[in-house]
């Protein structure tokens, strides 16, 4: 656990020691933001559904912006080999990685908290609701870091990272949407269904905290882990 917290720290410290945290932080709130109260007062009503269903599209982009760095950049710059030779376990630094980069994504969305604070100063919000979509967001947004991570350490080139992490995190979101299952087997619609991130977010966000949803998020993120730690432990 110490190894952890201290690779969390560092994962950290690399984040803030450069604009690139205050980039990300302040690009996300503005776009966001911006979007979603551009029609909020037209439509009348005391909601933050619009804003959450903003918010996988633009996780979409942010996020493998934060991931691409976290591996391609060990690489690049020679520092991965150093890394390897310490006394630490591979799982040790791919948990440390994600939990850091974790930790900066729930920065993100508490910095968020304004947005509620004043849509329930308008009317009369469902909290329980608002509770859920940002409980979906964070786990939806806890996916595609762990997605991002395993996809950064195949490639030290941290554009190449970017652009195959928003293609997999796209492809994993909308597989479970009535567009792609149109075109699948009767027979497995149920199971495209439930491989789609996007329908176990749509399913949170409507309020229903359902075990099913958060034990999938769970997985995918488990498995992402565990590939990307096998990735590690081949290439060093």
């Amino acid at each position: 656990m110490p190894t952890i917290i201290a690779i969390i720290k560092k994962e950290l410290q690399s984040y803030f020691n450069s604009p690139v945290a205050y980039i990300f932080i302040t690009v996300f709130l503005v776009l966001s933001s911006w979007i979603f109260f551009r029609t909020f007062f037209l439509n009348g009503q005391a909601s933050m559904r619009a804003y959450f269903s903003l918010l996988p599209w633009i996780f979409l982009f942010i996020i493998p912006a934060i991931t691409m760095r976290l591996w391609a950049e060990e690489k690049k710059s020679g520092t991965i080999e150093i890394l390897m030779t310490l006394p630490v376990k591979n799982y040790e630094i791919v948990l440390g990685k994600f939990f850091g980069s974790l930790v900066f994504l729930s920065l993100m969305l508490i910095l968020t908290f304004p947005i509620p604070i004043i849509i329930l100063m308008l009317g009369s919000a469902d909290i329980g609701v608002i509770f859920a979509s940002y409980l979906g967001t964070f786990f939806l947004g806890a996916s595609y870091l762990s997605i991002g991570l395993f996809v950064s350490s195949f490639t030290n080139n941290q554009i190449i990272s970017f652009i195959i992490s928003i293609a997999l995190c796209f492809a994993l979101f909308i597989i479970g949407e009535e567009i792609v299952s149109f075109f699948v087997p009767q027979i497995l619609v149920p199971l495209v269904q439930y491989l789609g991130l996007g329908t176990h977010f749509d399913s949170i966000v409507r309020g229903v905290v359902d075990s099913r949803d958060i034990i999938y998020y769970l997985s995918v993120i488990g498995i992402s882990l565990y590939l990307n730690t096998r990735t590690i432990q081949n290439n060093s």
